[in-house]
């Protein structure tokens, strides 16, 4: 199968977030489906462990990031894990049904969760929505072609449209984790990393 047919799905980017037993944790998802009026459905991978939480506290919320979101948002949720930091400690946040959201994205909504569906990576989770609004107007919601084709970044390893490079060099931020597929040697001294902002040469080869 020619992959590259999938990147022509209509995919949004989101924070998906949540609680653990002390702290607000979450990661990026562009998985987000409305299913009925008042029924949401996000896919969040195994190993994620938002996907952990959302299954102990049995709600979750979600954030509709724009195209000029903050640069910190995606490398904090969607390249480093809720195990081991508080994603939300230097994110500006607001509170909506004891669930954080991002301040400035262009909406929320939270849910309580009602039903769950396993397949072999991800968990489908089922969402009734009791709240929901927008924060801020006159914002562009940002598309995952947007995010691959202008801010050219990659998927998160555990993302659902995530494919595992083959026989291609690569670098890897070792700040945000984000990978640069080819050789970054070739690219001018100006170029940093989209996601993180910082120079190439805290890139390494893998």
């Amino acid at each position: 199968m020619n992959t590259e047919i999938l990147k022509n799905i209509s995919y949004g980017v989101y924070v998906v977030s949540t609680n653990d037993e002390t702290k607000s944790t979450g990661c990026i998802a562009n998985s987000v489906i409305q299913v009925t009026q008042d029924t949401i459905a996000i896919s969040i991978n195994h190993n994620n462990y938002t996907n952990e939480c959302i299954k102990k506290s049995k709600k979750f919320a979600i954030s509709i990031l724009d195209e000029n979101i903050e640069d910190n948002i995606i490398p904090t949720f969607g390249f480093q894990s809720g195990r081991e930091i508080n994603k939300f400690e230097n994110i500006e946040k607001v509170n909506f049904d004891n669930l954080d959201v991002i301040k400035n994205s262009i909406g929320y909504l939270t849910c309580t969760l009602i039903d769950s569906l396993e397949t072999s990576t991800h968990t489908i989770f089922l969402g009734k929505i009791i709240n929901g609004d927008i924060l801020n107007n006159n914002k562009n919601p940002m598309t995952y072609a947007y995010y691959h084709k202008v801010k050219k970044g990659l998927s998160p390893k555990n993302a659902p449209t995530y494919i595992e490079p083959k026989n291609e060099t690569g670098y890897k931020c070792s700040i945000c984790g984000y990978l640069y597929v080819g050789d970054i040697t070739k690219e001018n001294n100006d170029f940093v990393c989209p996601i993180c902002k910082q120079n190439k040469n805290v890139f390494i080869k893998v």
